[in-house]
């Protein structure tokens, strides 16, 4: 018996070894060896664009209401669009002034869909919310229903969308801030620094009155 051992344990080998030289042999060995590569590539690589923010934080604080300090809070924005210049205020008092930029057709009030004008008049902020092109985003309720009927007479659409955003992602780091508030490069909103936004985005609540002249 102890003389046929190394005969039996040799046809093994050779079982195993003619086994992984079979397509059912190698390719589950090939799997194996792969796996670690695979999930290196692209399990543990970002989709998310280059040229997008990341939103897992703001959804976050959105979704456990953390997105608002009672503390800094403010009650009113005004937006001067000759002088370039967003106020804020709290119990009638201006707390904190931050340079802005406009739509890129930036005199006068927006008439209707795609004239790059930044609205003017009475609103209010209807919502929060986080953009993956823009870092955050405050949504201004443009247009009134006054905003509507004139665009109708006119028979255009009076547009929509109108937010006070942050930088896109190649400014996300505010290098270039002085070159992009040095211009009107937006589509009608109100754009402000990532580091003015972060403030801004603490300091407001849905409901805020804001006033564009």
């Amino acid at each position: 018996m102890k003389k046929r051992l190394p005969q039996l344990r040799q046809r093994v080998n050779l079982s195993m070894l003619s086994l992984l030289s079979t397509p059912f042999g190698v390719l589950p060995s090939l799997f194996f060896f792969t796996l670690p590569f695979a999930l290196l590539f692209t399990a543990c690589t970002s989709s998310v664009p280059k040229d997008r923010y990341t939103l897992d934080v703001c959804k976050e604080e959105l979704l456990n209401a953390t997105d608002y300090k009672v503390a800094t809070g403010i009650d009113k924005i005004l937006v001067l669009k000759k002088e370039r210049k967003m106020y804020l205020y709290k119990q009638g008092f201006v707390v904190k002034t931050l340079p802005i930029s406009l739509g890129k057709n930036p005199i006068g009030h927006k008439e209707e869909r795609g004239d790059n004008r930044t609205p003017e008049g009475e609103y209010f902020i209807y919502r929060k919310i986080c953009s993956p092109k823009y870092y955050r985003s405050l949504c201004i309720s443009y247009p009134r229903p006054s905003d509507k009927k004139s665009a109708k007479k006119r028979g255009v659409s009076a547009g929509g969308d109108i937010t006070i955003h942050a930088q896109p992602k190649w400014n996300a780091n505010g290098e270039q801030d002085t070159y992009t508030l040095s211009k009107d490069w937006t589509q009608g909103c109100v754009a402000v620094t990532n580091t003015a936004m972060k403030s801004l985005w603490y300091a407001v609540s849905e409901g805020v009155p804001i006033t564009i002249r």
